[in-house]
């Protein structure tokens, strides 16, 4: 530690660290605008210039490193001066537009103007003018003559979101920040460099002139759309949601977001929000119903089929985004009803993997220490879409060495260097993960486990095994791809041997912000259930409750999973928006999204975070909750007596986290022969995820929701006849398609990479397997 004094005051700091660090460690606040501190330092805007004694002129305290008894003077009339004088040049081409400013109210130009500027400016001359850029969807830079060329945003695009999208021009006063080419900012971490600007020249687009800062209420949140469950503070004006920003908490998201968590508020109000409560007439219309007739509705037909089949022909369907309290009070449902057919879980094989996990799998390790590990397997993932902030804390551990494996059936970039890969079709990935077990085996001179005896082991899998075996810190991470993947208890037990081979730990990565609280709450059937694919794959059941779900889209059955729904008795909607459901449902019942009903996720590392509700409900709206509890009360269930969500959650968490996590899968490790033909890859695309995503019309418009596109690389279209471009029928065992064929070399040989949760490719359902392609 070194020693210094600030203003008078004695303080320590870390060796190498800048006085600014140092000062603000201490309480004292020095003027800035480019020191970010979770960016490098750029030293741009000179506004943080301080005394130093023994120095001939003021240094910036952003780029000075603190030394042995150095002495600073952060308020003397030469740093006031200097900060002044600063002050006046940042000023020089600045517009005088704040009364109508967006960034009015909160500016760090204007605060700091009040302390540093003058009344009236020296400067007569004429203003710069600088055109505004073209930015995509999400990010206004209408006003690019307010920058002071901090470049914060240039340093978030490239040390945080992974990549230089944007850039500085020219120099002096015709210097200007812009994208590539004209191009749009394309970064899922994007909206980051809104957060950081201090000026008004980068701005939220969908927020433009909504509202003045000081007319916002200001509420904290939870985001539903990924398993970080990133901290929000969701503002709203007339209990209306109109901004989401990032709430710091270091050991979650940091002081960052994904776009996906800012801009999704957007779909709230889609058009198609389901306000009151409607039932299906006997003439096939819908009618608006009050919420007794409703429920009474519902409670009529659940009873009935009951009666006549039993409680096992009821079903429930749920999603990874609705709440702890949620799932627990529809597996409480379910149960009571007789029926232990429940699953949140609407792709992949839950049956295979329920009978090999050993309790509720999740990450394995904090979420902060991710940026700690020296060696990462990543399985099945398209790692900085599926997870955005999870990938920005693995480019931080990059920076000090960290070495990134990926095992995956389409080589996307994760914007981090990556040491080692093997790309393959989906049915290959358990032969690639056993490879890498073989290879690891005998470097590390242990016994090749009994199931891959034989094995032998390629060059790639050979690099992979060799940096995993020589890291301190290692980490084996499943993917969604992987969870979703029919193989998926055969993939985590060879991934398994792996960590356990590389004496590092194992986890998931998870879909949805609350699939941990999935399994916590129960909502996964017990044995004698039924899983969410053979509820809708096989004969309909008699009656089905559906919380949050569009299984046309979510469901990896598609169109066939509507066509059980519509073949039911009693299919009963608990959703927030009329279109998800109107085409299979006998009842739709509106309830709240997560701002406008408390409850909690709990997240990949096992973080339990509880919210309110930010927002008044629309229409009739309740939450999911309350329509739960009096649907169990007017039943004449028992234990349907919770008063608050609290109680609710509290009664699931009992005992707390301990002995109910767990990584341990009952399966040996094995290996199994590719299957021959096409396979299909089906990629869930950042922004088609859940209901609320996919009616925000700024995500909609940016390029990440792109229509879908049939994507091989080059041999496998010309193995197949085809060009890029070509119209082609691809159809799987649910049904067909038709797309546009495209080329691209990041896809494995034999497959076939097609987006799901799409209208278009509804019929060919959401799960990977075999495919065929033709020329229409």
């Amino acid at each position: 530690m070194v020693e210094l004094t600030i203003d008078g005051l004695k303080v320590e700091a870390a060796e190498g660290s800048m006085v600014i660090q140092a000062a603000h460690a201490a309480g004292l606040y020095i003027p800035h605008f480019c020191y970010h501190k979770k960016l490098s330092i750029a030293a741009n805007c000179r506004m943080c210039l301080v005394e130093v004694e023994k120095a001939p002129k003021a240094l910036p305290a952003c780029a000075t490193p603190v030394t042995n008894g150095m002495v600073v003077h952060t308020r003397s009339p030469k740093a006031i001066d200097a900060q002044r004088a600063v002050m006046e040049f940042l000023l020089i081409n600045h517009p005088l537009d704040c009364p109508v400013c967006d960034q009015g109210g909160e500016c760090q130009l204007q605060d700091l103007a009040v302390g540093y500027g003058e009344s009236a400016s020296r400067y007569k001359e004429p203003k710069r003018v600088v055109f505004h850029k073209p930015m995509g969807p999400l990010i206004s830079a209408e006003q690019m003559q307010r920058c002071i060329h901090c470049t914060r945003c240039v340093r978030v695009g490239q040390e945080i979101g992974g990549y230089m999208e944007i850039g500085m021009l020219n120099r002096g006063e015709f210097s200007e920040i812009t994208t590539f080419v004209g191009e749009a900012v394309e970064s899922e971490l994007s909206g980051n460099m809104i957060d950081v600007c201090p000026v008004g020249a980068l701005l939220s687009k969908p927020f433009m002139m909504g509202a003045r800062t000081w007319e916002l209420a200001r509420r904290r949140s939870i985001s539903p759309h990924d398993s970080v469950g990133a901290n929000l503070v969701v503002q709203t004006k007339m209990d209306r949601v109109l901004r989401v920003v990032p709430f710091e908490n270091e050991p979650v998201n940091e002081c960052w977001i994904s776009d996906r968590d800012r801009f999704s508020y957007a779909g709230l109000y889609a058009e198609d929000r389901l306000q009151h409560p409607m039932v299906r007439g006997c003439d096939g219309q819908w009618h608006e119903a009050s919420w007794s007739d409703a429920l009474q509705s519902v409670v009529t037909g659940l009873k009935q089929v009951r009666e006549d089949g039993g409680g096992a022909q009821i079903g429930a369907l749920a999603t990874e985004t609705a709440t702890l309290e949620e799932l627990a009070l529809l597996a409480r449902l379910t149960r009571a009803l007789g029926s232990d057919n429940i699953d949140f879980r609407l792709r992949g094989d839950g049956a295979a993997f329920d009978a090999v996990r050993s309790g509720a799998p999740w990450l394995g390790l904090p979420i902060a220490e991710l940026n700690t590990l020296d060696r990462v397997l990543v399985v099945g993932s398209f790692l900085r879409k599926d997870h955005p902030l999870m990938a920005q804390r693995l480019r931080q551990a990059a920076k000090h060495g960290m070495q990134l494996s990926l095992v995956d059936s389409v080589a996307a970039d994760p914007l981090v260097p990556v040491a080692g890969r093997l790309t393959v079709k989906p049915s290959a990935l358990v032969a690639a993960l056993a490879e890498i077990a073989a290879a690891l085996a005998d470097i590390k001179s242990q016994p090749v486990p009994e199931g891959l005896s034989g094995v032998q082991p390629g060059e790639a899998a050979r690099a992979i095994a060799a940096s995993l075996a020589s890291g301190e810190r290692v980490a084996v991470l499943m993917g969604n791809l992987a969870l979703a993947d029919d193989q998926a208890a055969q993939l985590a037990a060879n991934a398994q041997a792996i960590a356990r081979l590389a004496d590092g730990r194992f986890g998931f990565l998870t879909p949805g912000g609350n699939t941990v609280g999935g399994y916590l709450a129960g909502a996964v059937p017990a044995e004698g259930g039924l899983d969410a694919r053979r509820m809708l794959g096989g004969e309909p059941l008699k009656a089905y409750l559906v919380l949050h779900a569009e299984p046309r889209l979510d469901s990896e059955l598609g169109e066939r999973a509507v066509r059980a729904l519509q073949g039911s008795a009693m299919a009963v909607a608990f959703t927030a928006f009329r279109s998800a459901a109107e085409d299979w449902a006998d009842v739709m019942l509106p309830i709240a999204p997560f701002t406008e009903t408390s409850g909690t996720f709990v997240n990949a590392e096992g973080r339990v975070q509880s919210f309110k509700g930010v927002a008044a409900p629309v229409g009739d709206t309740r939450p999911a909750w309350k329509v739960l509890r009096v649907l169990g009360n007017l039943m004449d269930l028992q234990g349907f007596d919770d008063e608050t969500s609290e109680s609710v959650r509290d009664t699931v968490m009992v005992g707390g986290l301990d002995g109910r996590l767990s990584n341990e899968i009952r399966l040996a490790p094995a290996v199994s022969a590719p299957s021959a033909g096409l396979e299909r890859v089906a990629e869930l695309p950042i922004y088609r995820t859940d209901a609320l995503v996919r009616r925000s019309q700024p995500l909609q418009e940016h390029i990440n929701s792109a229509p879908p596109r049939a994507a091989m690389n080059a041999a496998t279209l010309q193995a197949q006849g085809l060009s890029a471009g070509d119209a082609v029928r691809v159809s799987t065992a649910h049904g067909s398609a038709e797309l546009q064929a495209a080329l691209d070399d990041t896809v494995a040989d034999g497959a076939v990479r097609i987006a799901g949760a799409f209208e278009q490719t509804a019929a060919l359902g959401m799960g990977s397997g075999a495919i065929q392609v033709e020329r229409c």
